[in-house]
């Protein structure tokens, strides 16, 4: 009809959950406009090998770059522009440099931010992991005969230590608070034969100490442990965990304790035109025990990005939403060394009850995580012939019937 205004959804965040976003909701059926803004100036690119390939030089920046499908060749990318704040009710959004952005339906996909140490010293030579940027900062600083200390000892400090003793690093020492490294995530068997591997292959760890300062004074030449004591460091990698990108909702009456709190259809707030996707979605999984909660892990980005699509295009077509349970299953690999750790599942919901199903812990090994006698994760630990075993456990984790209310 002749005048009739065109109805648009605004992507607010343009990495992968956005692009993915953007996507569901040409599958979903919305047909009209669609805007990603994004604070980076790139198009959206898959994250994972920053911390290994990239790294080691096995890849190119240019690999990380995914392709878009074909249906999102009409959708508006505004790069380089941050959203500063946001109206949910008036529906707008106002950008970094001031401009406001109209929309119908808002998808929160703004992601993570890598945390810092708040601690005295110098900041030229400390680094983090979670940008195209800041990966090729730490090429560059990366490189044989340097002294390397990364501070935590999770997904991402294990991923680079190790990556780090591969280039010829003289030293990689990785400081951590907790005795073990991915404690939290993995539980104390596998934690304790992490340490052993990585041990083996030349890391250094400084665990049960915190850390209180940086030595140096242009630039860092140390880490100032709890106990007093400093660690030589020409490079410090700070592996500390990550901050949702929330600020710019707030004012808006959501729950932002822990990224935006959503229903089990990823609506914000019980508002039906926004939705939130990925690492920052706090969200109730119907596989498990319905608490909602944040996932960073690979698959979630694509698997709330087709569930909050679903959602808002029906709404937006004047319907209800797909009442299927959204049950998603949390995947997530980590490359280390010479072994890979593949986990499918809620391990973190089974740490009182670890069980080896396969192999042995010191070789390649499949390790059980059960609540209450049911299996709810699953992680391998090995080289290749992991893969297999931990694909049949994973349709198992599948074919288990959804809880009942």
């Amino acid at each position: 009809m002749s005048g009739t205004r065109t109805r648009r959804v605004v992507v607010a965040g343009a990495s992968m959950g956005g692009l993915r976003s953007a996507e569901q909701l040409r599958a979903a059926g919305w047909t009209e406009a669609i805007t990603v803004v994004g604070a980076e100036p790139h198009m959206p690119y898959n994250r994972p090998p920053l911390s290994k390939e990239i790294l080691a030089g096995k890849a190119s920046f240019d690999s990380l770059a995914l392709t878009p499908k074909a249906s999102t060749a009409d959708v508006e990318w505004r790069l380089g522009a941050a959203v500063a704040s946001a109206d949910l009710n008036r529906r707008r959004l106002v950008l970094d440099d001031g401009e406001e952005v109209a929309f119908d339906g808002l998808v929160a996909a703004t992601g993570v931010r890598a945390r810092r140490l708040h601690c005295p010293g110098p900041t030229v030579g400390r680094h983090t992991v979670r940008t195209v940027d800041d990966a090729r900062a730490l090429v560059d600083a990366l490189g044989p005969g340097s002294r390397v200390a990364v501070v935590g000892a999770g997904f991402i400090g294990c991923e680079v230590a190790a990556t780090a003793v591969g280039l010829g690093a003289a030293r990689v020492t990785v400081v951590d608070p907790e005795p073990l490294p991915m404690l939290r995530p993995l539980g104390e068997p596998l934690a304790r034969e992490l340490l052993r591997r990585h041990a083996e292959r030349g890391v250094r760890f400084a665990l049960g100490h915190g850390v209180t300062g940086f030595a140096g004074a242009d630039r860092v030449t140390g880490v100032v442990l709890g106990d007093g004591t400093t660690l030589s460091a020409d490079v410090v990698v700070e592996a500390v965990g990550s901050v949702p990108n929330t600020d710019w909702l707030d004012g808006n009456g959501l729950d932002l304790a822990d990224g935006v709190l959503t229903d089990r259809h990823l609506r914000a707030g019980g508002l039906p035109h926004v939705v939130a996707v990925g690492d920052v979605a706090r969200f109730p999984n119907a596989r498990y025990d319905g608490v909602p909660r944040r996932v960073e892990h690979w698959s979630i980005p694509t698997d709330t990005a087709r569930h909050a699509a679903r959602a808002l295009a029906a709404h937006l077509a004047g319907g209800a939403p797909d009442p299927t349970p959204f049950a998603p299953l949390p995947t997530f690999w980590s490359d280390q060394h010479d072994f890979r750790l593949q986990s499918f599942g809620a391990p973190a919901l089974g740490m009182a009850d670890i069980r080896v199903l396969e192999g042995d812990l010191t070789g390649d090994t499949v390790v059980g995580y059960h609540d209450g006698g049911t299996l709810v994760g699953v992680v391998a630990l090995g080289g290749p012939a992991t893969a297999g075993a931990a694909a049949r456990h994973r349709a198992q984790l599948v074919r288990q019937p959804l809880p009942t209310a």
